[in-house]
């Protein structure tokens, strides 16, 4: 899953606006929200997320490493 630097929004904003914020998810599939300047929530489209679903027997830390190595651009923007 890719996060465009255009959908991030502040947690102050998600909770004064979430309309618009669930308009963005309908629109880019996905919001990061910012608590204090680092992502703390992302708002993914519930078809997303069953399709994120893996087997019940795959390893907690086989997990982490897909989810890192998938979301790594996201990250290193998020780094800097």
């Amino acid at each position: 899953m890719n996060i465009n630097t255009n959908n991030m929004v502040s947690i102050t904003e998600a909770n004064q606006n979430f309309s618009r914020v669930a308009r963005m998810v309908d629109e880019n599939g996905s919001v990061l929200v910012l608590k204090n300047n680092a992502p703390r929530y992302l708002i993914i489209e519930y078809s997303i997320a069953e399709k994120e679903e893996i087997a019940a027997d795959e390893d907690v830390m086989e997990l982490s490493k897909r989810l890192l190595t998938q979301n790594m651009e996201a990250y290193k923007v998020l780094a800097k």
